[in-house]
């Protein structure tokens, strides 16, 4: 570049700060906007007395991705951030089964056999074969898919049947299992995506896969410790960031976006803009109204989301024999998960998570205390559910369900500082559509090229990253959708 070309991102996400990264280590001259006044976004952190509480994702899967990012600005991970890997993964709570999934693949082959007999073999085959399923789509998923006529080429059409076009992630996993709480331990991961199992695309049973095969990790600190890292990366490589400093919308000239406009009426114009907010709030909020054929706000109010979740932020003053990940299941999970995806309620039969980070991270929690971080998979905001006439009972129902099958008696007298997020609440704090923290549905219809793309096809000189756009959500291919904005812009301008 005989130029230094002027990159704006909005928001500090982990799409966004992977970007600015990478454009920045090319000599891009680079901007992250951010409304509030750290890294982030929903992969940050917040204190709350003597305890400090990641608000968002606490699973670090296919650290790899993360690794070859900072690689590639000659940069190591662990140079800005501790890992800690897990073994067990995570704790599984069955009527009448506790089920402790390893990292080491012969611990839970022996667990499986142990409660599920006959099932070890099975295990054995879910890791041959969908590692085979692994490789033929984890290479299209890398791809920007900026073309949609690639569906066409020999490359993409010799990988179709591993996409299971016509199954659900419980039909795959079906394959390999029998007994209907051995299926859960392999597709409850549809819920990363906020979706449900019996709904899901089958091509996602690569997700409990790249669990068993790369493991999961824990960052010290908590997983915002990522974005922070991520952010003095970007820094050193020259990045700006422009902190508390909400962007009202974007420039738009002729169908190309020219820069950002600022809540103070300043402009900021650049030569290509990366937006890293959640994908259909920033249609209708950032996106001059009349500017867009498809992605309008009537049309996005008739696609299909993933659910919300509600949050319990816990400072307990005792330590609970739990395992780091625990997840608990509903005993008519199937009935649960369908009615979350209705837009409806259970009852006080609900499926919960628990993260017990202070089993093994001091930095979290006074000493003898936990920090806990409790998740309950709740209808988005398109159900007809009053959050605030609603949270009271809700909140009974976990404490509840936290003493029934977690053995927590004395949760309740234990709590001393607590924090309650709803779907209100990521919709109004977080700037999350309808609360669907997981962003639009990962069905059929909006995946690869039906998905929108990192290369906006509505509006030139812009570029999506996060998990309404290609790859999808979660947090690993929300990092990798950064890369392949960076790349494309890097491309452009034949930058190295």
């Amino acid at each position: 570049m005989n130029e230094k070309k002027k990159i704006a991102i909005i928001g500090a996400g982990p799409g966004g700060l992977a970007a600015g990264l990478l454009l920045g280590h090319k000599g891009f001259d680079v901007h992250i906007f951010e409304a509030k006044a750290h890294p982030g976004g929903r992969c940050s952190s917040f204190n709350l007395g003597g305890y400090k509480f990641d608000v968002g994702p606490t699973f670090l899967i296919m650290k790899y991705l993360l690794e070859e990012i900072f690689k590639e600005t000659e940069r190591k991970l662990e140079d800005y951030v501790e890992l800690m890997p897990l073994d067990p993964m995570y704790r599984l709570f069955f009527d009448g089964a506790v089920v402790n999934i390893s990292s080491d693949k012969e611990k839970t082959k022996q667990e499986m056999e142990k409660h599920f007999p006959g099932h070890g073999e099975g295990y054995e085959q879910f890791r041959i074969k969908e590692k085979e399923r692994f490789e033929r789509i984890n290479s299209i998923l890398a791809r920007p898919n900026t073309d949609p006529m690639e569906i066409l080429t020999w490359g993409f059409l010799k990988n179709v049947p591993k996409f299971a076009l016509t199954k659900s992630v419980y039909d795959v996993i079906g394959n390999y299992a029998e007994d209907e709480r051995a299926k859960l331990c392999f597709t409850f991961q549809a819920k990363y995506l906020g979706m449900s199992p019996y709904e899901c695309p089958g091509a996602f049973a690569i997700i409990p896969y790249v669990e068993h095969e790369f493991g999961i990790d824990h960052v010290k600190g908590g997983l915002a410790e990522l974005s922070n890292g991520l952010a003095k990366a970007c820094t050193e490589a020259g990045v700006t960031f422009h902190y508390s400093t909400p962007v009202k919308q974007v420039i738009v000239e002729n169908k190309a976006i020219k820069g950002v406009e600022l809540d103070g009426g300043e402009r900021f114009l650049a030569d290509e803009t990366i937006i890293n907010a959640d994908f259909a709030a920033a249609m209708n909020k950032l996106v001059p109204v009349g500017e867009l054929k498809k992605y309008n706000p009537d049309y996005l109010a008739k696609q299909p989301y993933s659910c919300s979740v509600f949050m319990m932020y816990l400072g307990v003053k005792k330590k609970y024999d739990l395992q780091f990940h625990n997840v608990v299941f509903a005993h008519d999970y199937k009935r649960n998960i369908i009615n979350i995806m209705k837009g409806k309620l259970t009852g006080p039969d609900l499926s919960f998570y628990v993260r017990n980070a202070s089993l093994i991270d001091e930095t979290l929690a006074p000493e003898g205390k936990s920090a806990l971080y409790v998740l309950v998979p709740v209808p988005n905001k398109f159900s007809s559910i009053n959050w605030k006439e609603e949270t009271a009972k809700l909140r009974k129902w976990t404490i509840d369900g936290m003493k029934e099958r977690l053995g927590m008696d004395d949760i309740e007298e234990m709590i001393e500082e607590e924090k309650i997020l709803t779907p209100d609440d990521f919709e109004e704090d977080y700037h999350v559509y309808q609360g669907a923290v997981f962003n639009l549905a990962h069905d059929l219809k909006h995946m690869l090229w039906f998905r929108p793309r990192n290369k906006f096809e509505e509006l030139d000189n812009c570029y999506l990253v996060g998990g309404g756009t290609h790859p999808g959500s979660g947090l690993p291919t929300i990092y990798q959708s950064g890369k392949i904005a960076a790349d494309l812009i890097a491309q452009k301008y034949k930058a190295q």
